[in-house]
């Protein structure tokens, strides 16, 4: 549709921040969308000869943010939350892999459903799934966490994971919940092919991800790197996130992780990794100068005791960074606008870091760095012009933020600021707080039913 025959929505006196690249902010200000685009943003009142205006919101009280870009997660923990609560990763993995490896598309669906609607809830507007468990048997994953997205509205990029490191390879995954070399690829190929959207406004995305160095053979990790690329789709994979995997790669491969990721095709600027806990200076800079992304999860590094990511340096380097909610068994909150906060308060830790990070490089973060992250930066993750109109209103007006002068800092340092409005794809999903798009009390019963459903389960076996 053309902008001129294009309904529009305008959105007028709320205070703005853009995350563009001069970080430009208005006190008081407007938006202007028309159909899934953002067509005019800037400050005072709209103007006022517009066409086709269906609709005007005064949003006095409010900060009008980019909405919220997830950079990494695992939908199918958010039926396994509460357990292993004082395990490292390593210790909480073998406690989990026993359970997670008897997940069905039935548990999939609902586990995605509740992972999206908390998320989605809180002002995120772009999620990813990363899914790397497919038990043998257990039906179509894939496709289930797909129809949960589309279903809540969001923009999704599903990360096609797979292990082929099993029990018996010295892997930590049963042997029945890992995939063989040529099964792994051959389904991520059709996943990609029958999934992918490569189009501006794309709604699902697909990236190939092996799980890690420890679940995954080189095999895997070097030829899905060439599919990815022969595809022409991102990369994803957890890296550096332990001392005890940069042990691990050094006994099993001669190496730290990071050499070993170049080795394997697994460095560029079309791969983001999640973690990248324990990095060098070197590290940093091969990261840096091969533009290779990081999906920063500071809540579910902080809960597995895994350390502290080194975000600020990384960022002084030219890493691009996003942030990630991680998996919900170890970020129980599941939602990303509190990873701001954490992002900023964990990265302060230590003496005389008071300036590691301020509000608005953790508002960047969380919009603008996880659309680099995703490779999305040309579409979302900034408020201007010609970009989709994914955005966020959030109400600053209320007891917890109101004496707060600068919206910034009370979005980011103050308590969880209520979403009046969630816009993708000029589409409203959120209204007061809550989902337009699901029925959240439904989606409450069924995943609580679907976690006794594989506690049971696990238990029999």
């Amino acid at each position: 549709m053309a902008p001129s025959a294009a309904e529009r929505v305008v959105i007028e006196n709320c205070a703005i921040a853009t995350v563009d690249a001069g970080d430009t902010e208005h006190a008081s200000g407007y938006l202007v969308l028309a159909g899934n685009r953002i067509e005019s943003v800037g400050a005072g009142k709209a103007p006022e000869d517009l066409r086709n205006v269906v609709r005007r919101i005064d949003a006095t009280g409010h900060l009008a943010t980019p909405g919220l870009v997830n950079t990494h997660h695992h939908f199918y923990q958010w039926i396994t939350r509460g357990l292993a609560t004082d395990h490292n990763l390593f210790n909480w993995l073998v406690a989990l892999y026993p359970t997670w490896a008897r997940i069905d598309e039935q548990m999939t669906y609902a586990a995605a459903r509740g992972s999206l609607a908390m998320m989605a809830r809180g002002g995120v507007t772009t999620a990813m799934d990363h899914h790397y468990v497919y038990p043998h048997g257990s039906g179509d994953l894939s496709g289930s966490i797909i129809r949960a997205a589309a279903e809540t509205g969001v923009r999704f990029t599903l990360a096609r994971g797979s292990m082929d490191r099993g029990e018996k390879d010295g892997g930590l995954p049963p042997d029945f919940a890992v995939e063989t070399l040529e099964g792994a690829l051959a389904a991520t190929e059709e996943t990609v092919k029958k999934h992918h959207d490569a189009s501006f406004d794309a709604m699902t995305q697909v990236a190939v991800a092996p799980c890690s160095p420890f679940s995954v053979s080189t095999e895997l990790m070097r030829e899905g790197a060439e599919l990815a690329r022969r595809l022409g789709v991102r990369l994803h994979t957890h890296g550096s996130e332990t001392v005890e995997e940069e042990k691990f790669c050094h006994e099993l491969f001669g190496t730290g992780p990071t050499d070993y990721f170049e080795s394997t095709g697994w460095l560029g600027e079309d791969v983001w990794m999640a973690h990248c806990v324990h990095m060098t200076d070197s590290d940093i800079a091969a990261f840096a100068r091969t533009r290779t992304g990081v999906a920063h999860c500071p809540s579910s590094n902080a809960r597995l005791a895994a350390g502290i990511a080194r975000v600020p340096d990384m960022l002084r380097a030219g890493v691009p960074v996003g942030l990630g909610v991680d998996g919900t068994a170890s970020n129980e909150s599941g939602e990303l606008h509190t990873e701001l906060r954490n992002a900023l308060l964990i990265n302060r830790l230590g003496a005389h870091r008071e300036a590691a990070l301020n509000a608005r490089q953790a508002l960047r973060l969380g919009t603008h760095g996880g659309a680099q992250v995703l490779g999305r930066a040309e579409q979302i993750g900034s408020l201007e012009p010609g970009k989709l109109a994914d955005l966020v209103l959030w109400k600053m007006d209320t007891l917890a933020h109101a004496s707060i002068a600068d919206p910034v800092t009370a979005l980011v340092f103050g308590a969880a600021a209520p979403v009046t409005a969630s816009f993708v794809n000029g589409r409203q999903i959120v209204e007061n707080g809550r989902l337009l798009t699901v029925d959240e009390d439904a989606i409450a019963v069924s995943t609580r039913a679907e976690a006794q459903r594989l506690a049971r389960i696990t238990a029999q076996a």
